[in-house]
């Protein structure tokens, strides 16, 4: 069969079935990213029908498909969010940190995956799913709640942060040194703090030179700088979705609206074949021994995002009830925990089928614990606690014939 012939049967045979599994996932109510990792696994390496024709292209799709991931993330934030978000969210963010980002540090080290895997490791289980978390609260009818904003502004830190620990965790990967690695960390924040200054300061002036009343043109504009930015980004080992994530942060107002819903059909499309590919690149065959540490370090980061939604609800003088809601709701794990263990792949390939287990438990366990967490909490807190029983009275002593207890008479 002619390569052309293959690879359009190919791409046809994926882009088909993943609408087909997005839309069994939309009726049965939770997120699509494990049935297209299981997708990938089962057509991958060591699947039932390995795909040879489209792997280029899927490899290449999926690189567009992370870069557009943070495209949109930026653009749901303005700098003036993320600075506000910064100056009162950084107890949380440093809270939620600690907690999530240790678990995945020691399991890596204890596995004996060495210290760059165990930065990876922890990028994985540090950062939460904010696809799968808005869709959750949409699907709960909590956008109103007064716990919201708080599970907002913990991931908003999250992907933030993403920015100074992606540049590092690339570097780690290229294998620079420790002066280059702290070249690139300050080119990473130089970078940053420029686009976020320039943001606040000449957001609606950047906003206007890429703005146009033609869908069509703002739509290559847009995609056009975003992938410019991107791979100039990579070039300097700064990370090409850092790169496309202060492209969305740097445009504003309605310029950031009219990208958002041209580039939203895009980011599904590419997105999806991204998790295709992370699942061909990842052997089924691997993940049973894996198994059993992806089930611990899930049920571990469970707890600890539990907590750190409850530390960041009481800061905000959430009542109990709303901080269990909020601890719940951050449990889900998806894409960047994908985009990150994809990354590390390549130096150690061991992460891929725990990154792999580790996001299929808590993607569908997520929405789980946001909807019966709260409830749990309250179950067991009213729990009365039963009373050890009473020891049986002992028996009265006899008394002698005509002899009286003081106070009878």
């Amino acid at each position: 069969m002619h390569d052309t012939t293959a690879l359009l049967i190919e791409l046809g045979a994926v882009i088909l079935g993943l609408g087909l599994l997005g839309r069994l996932a939309s009726r049965v109510g939770f997120s699509p990213i494990p049935l297209y990792l299981l997708a990938g696994l089962a057509f991958g390496t060591g699947g039932v029908v390995p795909m040879r024709a489209s792997e280029d292209f899927i490899a290449t799709g999926a690189e567009i498909g992370v870069i557009l991931l943070l495209l949109l993330l930026g653009l749901e934030y303005s700098a003036s969010d993320l600075v506000s978000s910064l100056k009162t969210q950084y107890p949380s963010g440093a809270v939620d940190f600690v907690l999530n980002a240790l678990p995945g540090a020691v399991a890596a080290l204890v596995l004996g995956w060495g210290p760059v895997a165990a930065v990876a490791l922890a990028g994985v289980t540090w950062i939460s799913s904010s696809g799968v978390i808005a869709k959750v609260l949409g699907d709960l009818g909590r956008l109103g709640n007064r716990e919201t904003p708080v599970v907002l502004g913990v991931l908003v830190m999250e992907d933030l942060a993403m920015a100074v620990y992606l540049p590092i965790l690339t570097a780690l990967l290229a294998g620079v040194g420790l002066a280059g690695g702290s070249i690139t960390l300050l080119i990473s924040l130089g970078t940053v703090g420029a686009v976020l200054f320039l943001a606040l300061r000449h957001g609606h002036h950047i906003s206007r030179a890429v703005s146009s009343k033609n869908a069509e043109m703002l739509l290559l504009v847009v995609l056009g700088l975003t992938l410019l930015v991107a791979g100039i980004a990579q070039e300097l080992h700064v990370s090409a979705a850092v790169g496309a994530f202060l492209v969305g942060i740097a445009l504003s107002g309605e310029v950031a609206e009219g990208a958002s819903s041209l580039l939203t059909p895009l980011r599904d499309l590419f997105a999806a074949v991204f998790f295709v590919f992370f699942g061909l690149s990842t052997n089924p065959a691997d993940i049973p021994p894996v198994l059993l540490p992806a089930l611990a370090l899930a049920v571990v980061t469970t707890l600890t995002k539990i907590a750190t939604g409850w530390y960041a609800a009481r800061r905000a003088g959430i009542k109990s009830a709303g901080r269990w809601r909020a601890g719940g709701t951050l449990v889900a794990r998806g894409e960047f925990s994908i985009v990150i263990a994809g990354l590390a792949v390549g130096t150690e390939p061991r992460i891929g089928p725990l990154a792999t287990a580790y996001v299929l438990i808590l993607v569908i366990f997520g929405p789980l614990t946001a909807r019966w967490t709260e409830p749990l909490a309250r179950r067991l807190r009213r729990t009365p606690v039963t009373p050890p029983p009473a020891p049986a009275p002992e028996p009265a002593a006899s008394l002698p014939a005509g002899a009286t207890v003081a106070g009878d008479a």
